[in-house]
């Protein structure tokens, strides 16, 4: 099978891809990337030299490109990684999300009407339903659309896109919107790296407002085998929710992050919140669970115990993202962005 990944060189697309590549023996993978400030080959380096993988360097929006790259690899699948996707960004220039999430999706979904791929997969974010009341049941798929942040609306106008395609053209596609992942290769401006590597040197750790906004966690491996279950074994036309099942507070992950590192609480420091702030994600996952026999494997403490030694392990992959040091190789590498 064929497969395109666009935005494989971010966090959740490089370990899909490896995911793939580890489960799938007879795939042929092309990773689209851009190569923004969180894209990064050399979260790939382990599997560049596989022959069953292939990289382009294009942008999303970018139309042409994106012709030239279906046209020439010929995919069966194409999966939708790319995105801006930090919120604390889109409160600051919303423009680049409604271009990368908005129009780059469009491009995709004309790409994959012309060369009559077989199945699309857009991969999007629980953030698209909004918040939730401590007292409200989970999220389902039927959940209604009440984005609270540009970046989540920029996912729920993408998300909107794909479901007319599927009505008005029959185009077989998927979407995936999933809870906060965690994981190997996360960029560092995140929430657990950040307290991470924060930790690591003794700085500070800047949580919102009172830290008690509960959120659903999920490994990025059990995302990533939720993600292929749709590709393969989903219903066109279907959102299915890829939730962990897990919630916590934020100031309790802080706490349990410091407690692996063996640091002192006193690093947390309270910050001001910022604004549009959701206080409660959870989702419902059933429908993945009844019709793709999809459930979240990784414990949570177990995961970030994995997680904590991933990044204590990788200083020198944290020190290239932090330094962007990666980003004047691929200039080099690829030219301009």
């Amino acid at each position: 099978m064929r497969v395109l990944v666009t935005g494989g060189a971010g966090f959740i697309g490089s370990n899909f891809i490896r995911y793939l590549l580890d489960h799938e023996p007879e795939v042929k993978i092309l990773n689209l990337d851009a190569l923004t400030y969180a894209g990064n080959l050399e979260s790939l380096s382990d599997v560049q030299a596989d022959p069953r993988y292939g990289f382009v360097k294009a942008d999303i929006t970018d139309a042409q490109a994106v012709q030239q790259a279906f046209d020439a690899f010929r995919p069966e699948t194409a999966i939708n990684f790319a995105a801006e996707s930090h919120v604390d960004r889109s409160i600051l220039d919303a423009g680049v999300f409604v271009r990368t999430n908005v129009q780059g999706v469009l491009a995709l979904l004309e790409a994959v009407r012309e060369f009559g791929v077989e199945r699309f997969v857009q991969v999007s974010t629980d953030e698209v339903y909004g918040s939730l009341k401590l007292e409200e049941p989970p999220f389902t798929e039927e959940s209604p659309l009440a984005p609270n942040s540009p970046y989540a609306a920029s996912k729920a106008a993408a998300d909107l896109l794909v479901r007319s395609y599927v009505k008005t053209h029959s185009l077989p596609a998927v979407i995936t919107r999933c809870s906060n992942n965690y994981g190997p290769y996360q960029f560092p401006e995140k929430f657990i790296p950040l307290f991470v590597l924060n930790a690591i040197k003794d700085e500070p750790l800047p949580l919102y407002g009172d830290g008690k906004n509960v959120r659903d966690w999920i490994h990025v491996a059990d995302h990533c085998a939720g993600i292929w279950a749709a590709a393969t074994r989903g219903e066109p036309g279907r959102v299915y929710n890829l939730g962990g099942g897990n919630e916590w507070e934020n100031i309790e992950v802080a706490r349990l992050l410091l407690t692996h590192l063996e640091k002192s609480e006193d690093l947390i420091r309270l910050v001001t919140d910022r604004p549009g702030h959701d206080r409660r994600y959870a989702l419902s996952s059933d429908r993945a669970a009844s019709e793709l026999g999809w459930s979240p494997a990784q414990r949570f403490e177990e995961g970030i115990a994995d997680t904590v030694a991933w990044y204590r392990e990788n200083a020198g992959w944290c020190e290239a993202v932090a330094s962007g040091e990666y980003r004047d190789y691929y200039e080099q590498q690829y030219g301009e962005r």
